[in-house]
């Protein structure tokens, strides 16, 4: 293997690129590290709030059953994740990471730091576009099929979570496997308040040397085996069949 002592000139295009990856291999390695466990927490996460916020935003209100504190409980709820969706869905993750990162750090939290920030930004974030996209996935399903379990004993709660909700999520696959896809991407808006993503990495690697062209080159082999990869393990889960109810079967 060659060691590299001094880089190679800028006409030495794989050359350089040897050189960047013999010595900041490390900074490279530790890049997609962070970037994997912001898209995975990120989107875990995400996709764990959204049921919650599905949950609150399908509730049916009864007007002659409930009582008005219930109504008007019900009634904020659905308002609230309306407000969610629409807040972070408009503005960009950049924005959310900046407004996030520099409005806490005043507290002083021990806790707070931009690796935790990063985290929180990209879970929030992903919350609004995941419970769309079961919200989406829900609306797809047959009201039958709410009916028929509700005729065969199980409660409302039995049947969303027995019934609807598996359909709903296998049908949204897809799209939740591409939401992680742009977790992998857009994790690199992170770079503004110091999380040393794979962009960052780069940046670092490539700052004192001045060869941003190489570096870069690098980064986006990288994010191109991530995303692939990424794609062919959402196919293949895709194509299993997971034991859903489905009651029209």
């Amino acid at each position: 293997m060659q060691i590299w002592t001094t880089i190679p000139p800028k006409d030495e295009f794989f050359n350089t690129i040897l050189y960047l990856l013999d010595t900041y291999g490390s900074f490279f390695l530790r890049g997609v590290w962070i970037t994997l466990l912001l898209s995975v927490i990120g989107t875990l996460g995400g996709f764990i709030l959204s049921l919650f916020l599905t949950i609150m935003r399908e509730q049916d209100i009864d007007h002659k059953r409930d009582s008005w504190i219930q109504i008007a409980t019900k009634k904020l709820s659905k308002g609230f994740v309306r407000v969610y969706v629409t807040v972070f869905r408009g503005t960009p993750m950049i924005v959310q990471a900046m407004i996030f990162y520099y409005g806490i750090a005043p507290l002083k939290l021990s806790c707070w730091n931009p690796l935790v920030a990063g985290l929180t930004v990209v879970t929030l974030n992903t919350t609004a576009y995941i419970a769309e996209v079961i919200r989406s996935g829900i609306n797809g399903i047959d009201k039958g099929q709410m009916e028929a379990a509700r005729s065969l004993g199980f409660s409302k709660q039995q049947g969303m979570f027995k019934v609807v909700f598996p359909q709903a999520i296998k049908n949204s696959l897809p799209a939740i496997g591409n939401e992680f896809i742009v977790n992998l991407k857009d994790t690199a808006v992170l770079s503004v308040i110091g999380v040393f993503d794979l962009f960052k990495a780069t940046q670092s690697a490539t700052s004192s040397n001045y060869r941003p062209v190489e570096g870069f080159f690098i980064a986006a082999i990288i994010y191109l085996i991530l995303t692939f990869v990424t794609s062919k393990i959402v196919d293949h889960l895709e194509h299993q069949k997971p034991k859903v109810v489905n009651i029209n079967a």
